[in-house]
């Protein structure tokens, strides 16, 4: 199994997009890490990621058989994703600054940090979606295993998040000024999530089984 750099690259491009801009996972690393220190944004960003971990897993398992067994699960799939990522793509335009005044203290200790960022990512039913609509675009049957391929995506995404993660957690008090401070730099970063959000949902359209 080969996967072009040219896919991979847009991959990591889009992951990144993803993963900067504003949402509950990166806020909450941020409120964490500005209001208990770096320690508490590293914990909370091991266990969103360990989170990612289960839902790679489960698309992983799950696609690969649709892709290779139902036509009409497919593009069932494919519109449900489609649509879901033209509704993120519609609160991330009409989406103002987010509120970042808020209560930091939601876990108690090291594991409590852990584990709500387990529960945070796992229980999140539009995050499983988001991971079924995102990954199984950037594979291809003719490169071989479509499960092989989408663990690697889904270990790229991972990447991409824990250095993302790590970096807010580890510059919290200059980002969260800055956050804090400049609506316009929220408002931005919200549209560019809403681009990529859109241009995502129209790739999916256009893949064929």
């Amino acid at each position: 199994m080969i996967i072009p750099v040219e896919t991979l690259t847009i991959f990591f491009a889009a992951s990144l997009a993803l993963a900067i801009a504003p949402g509950p996972d990166n806020i909450f690393v941020l409120t964490q890490s500005v209001v208990r220190g770096r320690a508490a944004g590293l914990l909370a960003t091991a266990g969103i990621c360990t989170g990612l971990l289960v839902h790679t897993t489960a698309v992983s398992l799950g696609i690969a058989v649709i892709f290779k067994t139902s036509v009409l699960a497919f593009n069932m799939l494919k519109i449900l994703g489609a649509s879901y990522l033209l509704y993120l793509a519609w609160l991330a335009f009409r989406a103002g600054a987010s509120n970042l005044q808020q209560d930091g203290n939601s876990g108690t200790g090291a594991r409590g940090l852990y584990v709500r960022g387990i529960m945070m990512s796992v229980t999140n039913p539009k995050l499983a979606i988001f991971f079924m609509a995102f990954l199984p675009q950037f594979a291809d049957p003719t490169r071989g295993s479509l499960t092989l391929q989408i663990i690697v995506f889904g270990a790229v995404f991972i990447l991409v998040t824990l250095i993302v993660f790590i970096s807010i957690a580890w510059g919290a008090g200059f980002l969260g000024d800055w956050l804090k401070g400049s609506m316009r730099a929220q408002l931005i970063l919200n549209r560019i999530a809403g681009t990529v959000f859109a241009s995502l949902a129209i790739r999916l359209v256009m893949v064929e089984q």
